[in-house]
């Protein structure tokens, strides 16, 4: 039996002198280079990124574009009216982005198809769309395909 060590010195956890990690490829952990180790890009390691994947874009473009809304909604929830939603089931169709383009910065209430919330959109996409989403308290970064969008309104 062979013992994988003494097969492939140079690998992790390898024979004589290896030293653990990856050795020559700078940022990995026992890798060569100036870099303190860690793997570059990713937050929750040393040496990562510089926010998790769940914070906004850093800021850019607009000025306070990706800062959440100065207060809560609206105190109401709008009614879906007939021209909003779609009568006998879900819509085979996405939102279109030039027609919730005139949300964009705006106080926003969205309808999924089983869900509903109140939105401040600050990038529409052609296929998505992202912004700050209130979940009765405070305001989450969001992000959501325009094809999973039943309806909404803007105020």
């Amino acid at each position: 039996m062979y013992d994988h060590r003494q097969l492939f010195p140079g690998f992790p956890g390898g024979g004589q002198g290896s030293g653990g990690g990856f050795p020559g490829i700078p940022g990995f952990p026992g890798g060569g280079g100036s870099g303190s180790g860690g793997f570059p890009g990713i937050p929750s390691f040393p040496g990562g990124g510089q926010g998790a994947p769940s914070s906004p874009p850093p800021t850019g473009g607009q000025g306070g574009q990706n800062q959440p809304p100065p207060g809560p909604p609206p105190n109401f929830q709008p009614q879906k009216t007939a021209l909003q939603g779609t009568q006998g089931g879900p819509s085979t169709f996405a939102v279109d982005p030039g027609a919730i383009r005139r949300c964009l910065f705006r106080y926003t209430y969205i309808w999924l198809r089983r869900d509903a919330f109140w939105f401040y959109p600050v990038f529409i996409g052609r296929r998505s769309i992202a912004g700050w989403r209130w979940i009765g308290f405070t305001w989450v970064y969001f992000g959501i395909d325009l094809d999973k969008i039943e309806s909404f309104t803007c105020v």
